[in-house]
């Protein structure tokens, strides 16, 4: 490699690095073992895996030249091979590289294998869509990575940085078994509530710290982007038919939570099941849908799920029409949970949570009858300061340890 090209290549490195913004510390950073020698963090679009990776450098490394951080939608390295990049700081003594984007960059599971296997020594950690997963067979990566998902700010975390004092998590027994205890000692230190209608409106991604004002801008950007470039060049979607599954995320915002009828919807968007029911697939997969399914339900990819919600609260305020109240309070109980928690749908009360706990949400007046008789069962209730019983207040779920 031309030294001129690879003087870019560390200028970039140290930019990225001395420019971060440290506004908040995720508790993943923590939790990942460094010391593997290929990780994958994956995520959507939006949700602050740079500026970890970044603040991580920042704290481990500093200006050693023995880490390089490369992102692949740089024109510094637009005509440079991935696996040059690799020799080039593996010759300069590196031992530690770091790629953002590595979706953006054709060839890369082949390439990050090769890598790999020739350079032993050379810690990689690459950080891409969550689309990656479904792709990384292709190369035999599966049994040579180790995957960390970086999810949006919980409810907590969304808390810490707007009143910057550090609280506490709890882990779902304990909350369901304590939970007076446990609201009674947040309460002791911040008003939850106070910050409720805040993140359900934009506190889920990080962004928002930068300009509240043009937050839902920069989302629906995100969206197209997500739509319109990763769909397309990760998983073949046609190019022609993003408009089809644009109308379909507007069908399912403006829906009380969505109970699809395929058949219908298939006629309404001019596409076959079989077509649909992959897209919906495609969405969850880049976080912008959750498919539910019924308890004892086999799942497939040509299964249609029994009830859909949009990721999280703050993209149903992506469009101007009434957001349903219940919308909002099940897709944030499903948001706070999903990925750490498997959730199906229960017969009676709305969830079923690892197989064994049922939850019903709703408002304050929601009554514990309909469910009374089933064990392990409980309300979870907005407007609610401290529980009492099987009540738990809903916010308290969003204190969930990851």
């Amino acid at each position: 490699m031309e030294s001129a090209a690879w003087e870019n290549i560390r200028a970039d490195h140290l930019q990225a690095v001395e420019s971060r913004e440290r506004l908040f510390r995720r508790p993943l950073i923590d939790e990942i073992d460094w010391s593997d020698r290929l990780i994958f963090i994956l995520g959507a679009r939006g949700v602050g895996k740079t500026t970890m990776i970044c603040e991580h450098l920042h704290e481990s490394f500093g200006s050693d030249p023995s880490a390089l951080y490369v992102s692949m939608d740089s024109l510094s390295v637009i005509d440079i091979r991935l696996i040059d990049i690799a020799i080039a700081h593996h010759e300069r003594g590196g031992t530690h590289l770091f790629i953002d984007e590595i979706h953006k960059y054709p060839q890369w599971s082949l390439e990050l294998k090769n890598i790999h296997d020739r350079y032993r020594k050379l810690r990689v950690v690459a950080s891409g869509s969550n689309i990656l997963e479904i792709q990384k067979g292709k190369a035999d990566l599966s049994r040579r990575g180790v995957d960390y998902y970086l999810h949006g700010l919980s409810f907590r975390e969304f808390i810490e940085i707007e009143s910057g004092v550090e609280l506490p998590s709890i882990g779902l027994q304990d909350l369901l078994e304590g939970h007076v205890d446990f609201a009674q000692e947040i309460q002791r230190k911040v008003k939850p509530l106070q910050y409720w209608d805040d993140y359900l409106r934009f506190g889920f991604y990080p962004f928002y710290l930068e300009n509240r004002k043009s937050y839902s801008r920069k989302l629906n950007n995100i969206l197209n982007l997500t739509l319109e470039i990763d769909l397309p060049q990760l998983l073949g979607v046609d190019v022609s038919k993003v408009d089809k599954i644009k109308k379909l995320i507007y069908i399912l915002t403006t829906q009380v939570p969505f109970i699809p009828n395929v058949t219908k919807l298939s006629e309404t968007l001019g596409l076959d099941r079989a077509t649909l029911t992959t897209y919906l697939q495609y969405l969850e997969k880049a976080s912008i849908a959750c498919l539910l399914w019924n308890k004892g339900k086999s799942y497939s990819l040509l299964t249609k799920p029994d009830k859909i919600y949009l990721h999280n609260t703050n993209l149903y305020y992506l469009t101007r029409s009434q957001i349903n109240t219940g919308t909002l309070r099940e897709c944030f109980f499903a948001s706070q949970l999903s990925g750490r928690h498997e959730l199906r749908l229960a017969e009676k009360g709305d969830f079923i949570v690892d197989d064994r706990y049922i939850i019903e949400v709703g408002g304050k007046k929601k009554r514990y009858k309909q469910i009374a008789d089933l064990p392990d069962s409980y309300l979870a209730t907005d407007d609610l300061m401290v529980g009492v019983g099987n009540r738990i207040p809903l916010w308290a779920f969003g204190f969930l340890a990851h």
